[in-house]
Formats: C-alpha cells, structure tokens, sequence
C-alpha cells in the first residue's frame, strides 16, 4: 500500500494491432498523457492544520496522467507507477 498522498497505478498498453488484424505503428499508438488505472492509494497527507487529507482518487477509478514523471515498479512482468496525488492531472469519468 502506498504511504501518505501516494498513488500506485498500472499504465494501460496501447493497442498494436486493429481488430482486423492491421499492426499500428507506434508514432500511432503513443499517447502524449497516457491513461491508467489506480491500484492503490495511500491514506493521504497531512495539511497545515495536521488533518490528514484523503487523495483525490481511489483503486479502479481511470486518471489521465502526465507524459513525464513517476516512479517506476516492475513486479514480475507487470510495471506500475507510483505518483503524488497532486500529479494526475484527472480522472476519467465514464
């Protein structure tokens, strides 16, 4: 679980290929703010006040990401990204 405002998510892979079976080429699957889902948050952090303030988001919710930034854990074959609740810039509503 991740510790104050931090928020672990999982990048969604872009798809390669069409459903027709057509390869994309990867200048057509690069996306400047990419996507992800939230998979864990952390409690929040505490304001000036010393109330702690709960992150903005919660596991399963998208968000939309920067294109920069992050820190990256490779767990066997899976890579999650661990950002400050402050750094997503928002969450996708469906």
């Amino acid at each position: 679980m991740p510790l104050l405002d931090r928020v672990l998510v999982q990048r969604f892979k872009p798809e390669t290929k069409t459903a027709t079976g057509i390869f994309l080429p990867t200048s057509a699957t690069s996306n400047p703010l990419p996507e992800a889902t939230v998979i864990a948050v952390g409690p929040g952090a505490s304001n000036k006040e010393g109330k702690v303030v709960p992150t903005s988001v919660m596991a399963g919710d998208r968000v939309l990401l920067p294109g920069w930034g992050g820190n990256a854990i490779k767990v066997g074959e899976e890579e999650y990204f661990l950002f400050k609740d402050s750094e997503i810039l928002a969450k996708i509503q469906e």
